[in-house]
């Protein structure tokens, strides 16, 4: 069994899937942040694994990038 996940590793590998996933659809971070009502910097800061977003944010992310909040999770 290897080393467990440290909370810091989730954060940055959910924000490089967002990213990824925000990337594959074509939406920059200001369009994005314009679709949940947010400020552009704190997707930013989400992708950057800075940020730990609520289950609610993250089923709002999903719905905005029009993808299973599931895409979002497996790293």
């Amino acid at each position: 069994m290897g080393k467990p996940i440290t909370h810091k590793q989730v954060l940055e590998k959910f924000g490089q899937k967002m990213q990824k996933t925000r990337q594959s659809k074509s939406v920059t971070q200001e369009e994005l942040a314009a679709m949940l009502g947010m400020h552009r910097t704190y997707i930013g800061l989400i992708e950057r694994g800075e940020r730990n977003p609520t289950i609610r944010t993250l089923y709002k992310i999903a719905k905005a990038l029009k993808v299973p909040a599931s895409e979002l999770l497996p790293f």
